[in-house]
């Protein structure tokens, strides 16, 4: 699953390096409401319009036998509906309710979440590239600045510490949950905390706000994770892909590639990456994971000798080490010893 494919993982961002902000994001759509319900509105004889107690009923009761009734109905039940409309024990009525415990957790833990961890002095927010900073003008000057310093703290340790990040993050949706680019820092935090269920509700929030189509490869490999594999094949052949740079196009390749290994089609895997530039001459990061990925299925689909050569070809390019290619291929030269 997600926390196995090291090498097939998407860069966050469609490959955009980590800015702490980022760009893009959606606003909540959540709402307040503060009608009080349709018990508020008074119940009883006092409520009647006026002039309506001096008509006779249509079986020629008088009034006041009819308000006799209604007074030992009211005594049958032992309170008045009036009472209850008007307060009562209905929740939200002030000095008659009491918040149960687990809704005065739920309230720590939202206060602890928007509180956020403790900003180092020296995060300003004017870290930020002028794109996201420019997304926060909408709001109020202290504000915006509380915001800018949560994001730009959750760039600076989301490789490092990307569970703090994440808690930055959610500090600044929590006071401007409308904004595209504070939707996308979140899912992309969540994402690299392993938060895989929250990062694609925010990435799916961040492009339904600006219609941003980057976020795909990251969506796609968060269905991998929760065991959704196949919808991580829509994703990835969505239309939009044909579009994407080829960096984006690698990663969108990285993770349909795993999602058929997921589901045990590895000559269908395979057939994905050879669609893809493993000959490129670029040493680009992508080129390096896309030649770790074609050799580590060929292993696994039994192609030994494939899957050598291919170790050796992902290694020679892989100046800044970041697979375990030369070690996958002297264990392989090893066991054909």
């Amino acid at each position: 699953m997600a926390e196995d494919r090291r090498n097939e993982r998407p860069a966050r961002g469609g490959g955009r390096p980590s800015s702490g902000g980022r760009s893009g994001g959606a606003p909540s759509g959540r709402g307040a409401s503060g009608g009080q319900g349709r018990s508020s509105r008074p119940v009883g004889k006092d409520s009647r319009p006026a002039g309506k107690d001096s008509r006779p009923s249509r079986t020629g009761e008088r009034p006041d036998r009819r308000d006799d009734r209604r007074d030992d109905r009211k005594d049958a039940r032992g309170s008045d509906r009036r009472d209850n409309s008007r307060g009562g024990d209905r929740p939200g009525r002030k000095n008659d309710w009491k918040r149960p415990v687990d809704k005065q957790e739920s309230r720590t833990e939202a206060q602890a979440r928007y509180d956020g961890p403790e900003l180092p002095e020296e995060i300003t927010g004017k870290e930020l590239d002028r794109s996201i900073t420019g997304q926060l003008k909408g709001l109020p000057e202290k504000l915006a600045a509380r915001v800018a310093r949560h994001l730009a703290a959750a760039g600076t340790l989301i490789d490092d510490d990307p569970e703090t990040a994440y808690q930055h993050t959610l500090a600044a949706r929590s006071r401007a949950p409308r904004l595209a680019v504070v939707r996308e820092a979140t899912g992309e935090a969540a994402y690299a905390a392993g938060h895989y269920a929250e990062a694609l509700a925010e990435l799916r929030a961040a492009k339904r706000m600006n219609g941003a189509t980057e976020y795909l490869p990251i969506m796609a490999d968060c269905h991998r994770a929760l065991g959704h594999p196949e919808q991580a094949l829509k994703l990835a052949k969505s239309p939009s892909v044909a579009n994407f740079v080829p960096e984006a196009k690698a990663e969108m390749t990285l993770v349909e590639a795993g999602a058929r290994r997921d589901m045990g089609q590895l000559d269908a895997a395979l057939r994905t990456l050879e669609l893809a530039p493993l000959m490129s001459k670029s040493r680009a990061s992508w080129v390096v994971r896309l030649r770790y990925a074609y050799a580590d299925t060929l292993e696994a689909a039994g192609r030994e000798n494939d899957a050598l050569m291919w170790f050796h070809r992902t290694h020679a390019i892989d100046s800044d080490e970041i697979t375990d290619a030369a070690d996958r291929a002297e264990a392989l030269e090893k066991k054909q010893a």
